[in-house]
């Protein structure tokens, strides 16, 4: 046989095989038998659950999985979600059957849900079905109860129609599926092989580390936000929980690395920030405050114990310390002195804050890494989550109107190297990045003052 015909026929079978993937994981990701245990019959327009308990339990099913932050609070969707391939909006899930999901059976839910395949065709992965895909099936059957008690709205919704092309094309979230999805129920983490050594006490641990595992990487998706996502917007594994870009605002570190994590929180601390908005230091703003308000104040104790236990569970990210900004006296005066006329209120002379309510600077890790919190909150203003246990949430206006680049960078610099205090630097650079992102205005010259 000629060396060109063993090349034509190497290429050939390498072909075949690679054939033959794309179309193994073409069916994997495309399978929805995991449907075929919902009801395939009644639509939602139709159906009048009368299971109070499954009812109750698929409300907090919702309220696990932060459905009404998005769908807004009626769930008639149209809340606007910015991605680096334009503008989405959320779609109306109520039993409206002309704009709605009324025309939906259970299985089309569960499909929709878990495997992110609406009426109209692929999802796009803002709605978080990467993340459902582990929902259990009871998980789904209640929650369809509590969707039946949702009150039809109609309100039409051009979900994807501010997408840029082709990104607008639904068809194209096949080729992203096939990349990225796992189109897998949620699989627990086991105990050692050796049985007889485990005791009692390693059962309960494990099975509450693998319930916090299922909140988080399920109904909770907290990797959708706190993992950052490549070119394509497929999450990059190997960062897992290690902090991700959300446009405006950065959702920070979770594993308990101590620079970078929240290594020096103690299971309680984070259990009280899930619940309240706060553990006595830092204050979550803006998509962590929504999370907050609309979710997870809402978990059971049992829910925010595994919770907490399987964050502490992971090892952590291992981020090197910033290396200090060393301020020159000009720029420490000044940043200084912003602080005390526009900060210190608030934040207090020392950077104490306000316990719950007010961030303190003082001894606080989590503004030391990533500044785009920071920078945002001056710039366009925040306010932290209402709850039940904190009635009143602080809001903090914007200052885009008083201090130009330079002045921000200033102050925050100050303070997140004063009081014990070590982190790196901002510039005016990055403080302009934000404030054209955010769209906040520039600085108010007064008349007279050019």
């Amino acid at each position: 046989m000629s060396v060109k015909k063993k090349i034509s026929y190497g290429v050939a079978t390498l072909a075949v095989l690679a054939g033959i993937g794309i179309l193994g994981r073409m069916w994997s990701v495309l399978d929805t038998t995991r449907s075929q245990v919902a009801d395939n019959t009644t639509v939602l327009a139709n159906l009048h659950s009368n299971d109070a308990a499954a009812i109750k339990r698929g409300e907090y099913v919702m309220r696990m999985s932060d459905c009404a932050a998005c769908h807004q609070a009626d769930f008639s969707g149209g809340y606007k979600i910015s991605t680096p391939f334009g503008d989405l909006q959320t779609s109306n899930i109520t039993s409206d059957k002309e704009t709605g999901i009324g025309n939906m059976t259970e299985r089309g839910f569960f499909n929709a849900v878990r495997q992110g395949r609406g009426e109209k065709g692929f999802l796009y992965p803002a709605m978080p079905y990467t993340a459902y895909a582990k929902l259990s099936d009871a998980d789904m059957h209640d929650l369809w109860a509590y969707m039946s008690t949702i009150k039809p709205v109609n309100n039409k919704i051009d979900e994807n129609g501010r997408m840029n092309f082709p990104y607008n094309i639904r068809l194209a979230m096949l080729g992203w599926n096939l990349l990225y999805f796992n189109n897998s129920g949620f699989k627990p983490d086991n105990l050692q092989s050796d049985t007889s050594a485990q005791t009692t006490a390693d059962t309960a641990s494990l099975n509450l580390i693998n319930r916090g595992k299922y909140i988080v990487d399920g109904p909770a998706h907290c990797s959708v936000c706190h993992t950052s996502r490549n070119a394509l917007g497929g999450e990059v594994e190997s960062a897992y929980l290690q902090g991700g870009n959300l446009g405006t605002w950065f959702a920070p570190d979770i594993t308990p690395d101590i620079h970078s994590g929240i290594g020096s929180w103690s299971r309680t601390n984070i259990e009280l920030y899930l619940k309240t908005g706060s553990e006595g230091k830092s204050v979550a703003a803006g998509p962590m405050a929504e999370a907050v308000e609309h979710s997870m104040q809402y978990f059971s104790d049992e829910d925010l114990h595994a919770v907490s236990a399987y964050l502490k569970s992971l090892p952590a990210s291992n981020s090197p310390q910033a290396k200090p900004l060393v301020m020159d006296e000009a720029a420490k005066k000044q940043g200084a002195l912003a602080f005390e006329v526009n900060c210190s209120s608030c934040h207090g002379v020392q950077g104490e804050g306000i316990n719950g309510m007010v961030p303190a600077f003082a001894g606080n890790h989590s503004m030391l890494n990533n500044p785009t919190n920071l920078i945002t909150a001056v710039l366009v203003g925040t306010r932290a989550p209402h709850t039940a246990e904190r009635q009143t949430a602080a809001g903090m206006p914007s200052f885009a109107w008083k201090m130009d680049d330079e002045q921000v960078a200033n102050v925050l610099n100050y303070v997140r190297n004063s009081w014990g205090n070590q982190a790196g630097e901002i510039t005016a650079k990055d403080v302009l990045e934000l404030r054209q992102k955010t769209g906040a205005g520039e600085k108010i010259t007064p008349p007279g003052s050019r």
